[in-house]
């Protein structure tokens, strides 16, 4: 008769085989971008987005630079603390470590030894070529699922690149993030999801799961194990398709760009009309004429757009109230009119969640 605890054993054991192989993919299989078998873990976004500042890293850490996107918020992020989670060679890390500056300070957390070998190594010749007199960056070796070396209620900030999909405890990793984040502080990450669950030949295809193809949850999944974990509402920003058709199956992965606050009071849970309106002042840079929250919300500036209660609660009671006017609930007037609008200018003047 097999027991509970030897149940428990087993799935411990394949947790643990899981991370020695990742760490070993990791770790010593592959040296750069170029050694991987699929696209999902390539992207040029943050080249992008922040090819000034890869240009001052070193070119051993921008080798080993592996994600699906660029989780970093557009934002001004000036004397935040961050957490980056799965953080590998550190590139993430050390182009946060720009954007906070000097008053704010970056961790990275990475299970890999080699690849946290490299940023450590690294992080002297990066701070000097930022100007910083004292480092403000720092990376400790743990698992995702339990970030033991951050306290609770610590982090204003934490991102990850195509790295949950790997965990093997998703779940976990989830109330891991909402307790290092402050009330009001936010996760913005990037990963790979599918439009339905994924098959078992994919899924336990170990190059696979290392590759970000085989651990993707089916988005609804992904986005029930958020809401369970107390993050409520998580916004898309954006979405681009990977892979389709692996194996033959009919399946479609794509790398999203998501964001969700902690609030010690829940969001409501749909999108609810207290005829609020929100206003852009602006002041974010590279978004001084409209500022795009998600992938339906657009704010020009000085233009009011009516919001549902929870995006006015994550405008108002996060970082980013500092940036917008929101004016309080009138009265409850049901469910916010969530139809897609027709084009940006609409969303700006209407507003929608």
């Amino acid at each position: 008769m097999i027991t509970n605890a030897a149940i428990l054993e087993q799935r411990e054991e394949s947790v643990s085989d899981l991370r020695a192989w990742l760490s070993e993919f990791y770790g010593t299989r592959i040296q750069a971008t170029s050694d991987l078998g699929t696209q999902a873990c390539c992207t040029d976004e943050s080249a992008r987005r922040f090819g000034d500042t890869l240009r001052q890293l070193p070119d051993e850490v921008v080798a080993k630079q592996y994600g699906c996107g660029s989780p970093i918020p557009v934002d001004d992020l000036t004397g935040l603390t961050a957490l980056d989670l799965g953080c590998g060679a550190g590139t993430d890390v050390f182009v946060l470590a720009k954007l906070v500056g000097p008053t704010g300070f970056v961790h990275g957390l990475d299970m890999t030894r080699e690849q946290l070998d490299v940023a450590r190594r690294n992080t002297g010749a990066v701070m000097r070529a930022f100007g910083h007199d004292l480092p403000n960056a720092e990376f400790h070796e743990g698992l995702i699922e339990t970030a033991d070396p951050m306290p609770d209620a610590s982090v204003d900030l934490v991102v990850s690149n195509c790295v949950i999909n790997l965990s093997p405890r998703k779940d976990e990793a989830f109330r891991a993030i909402r307790r290092v984040l402050k009330p009001g502080g936010e996760v913005c990450f990037s990963d790979i999801v599918a439009d339905r669950r994924v098959p078992e030949d994919i899924s336990n295809d170990p190059i696979m799961v290392a590759e970000c193809l085989g651990g993707a949850l089916y988005e609804h999944d992904l986005m029930d194990t958020m809401e369970d974990a107390g993050f409520r509402d998580a916004r898309v920003e954006s979405r681009r398709v990977v892979e389709r058709d692996r194996n033959g199956a009919p399946i479609v992965f794509s790398s999203l760009t998501i964001r969700a606050f902690r609030f010690d009071e829940p969001l409501d849970r749909r999108c609810e009309d207290y005829g609020q309106i929100a206003t852009y002042r602006g002041g974010i840079p590279g978004s001084e004429g409209r500022y795009a929250f998600d992938d339906h919300h657009e704010f020009e500036r000085n233009r009011p757009a009516l919001v549902c209660r929870n995006t006015a609660r994550m405008l108002s009671e996060t970082r980013l109230s500092r940036h917008f006017s929101v004016t309080e609930p009138v009265e409850h007037f049901g469910l916010f009119g969530c139809a897609e609008p027709a084009s940006a200018s609409e969303t700006a003047a209407r507003g929608c969640c």
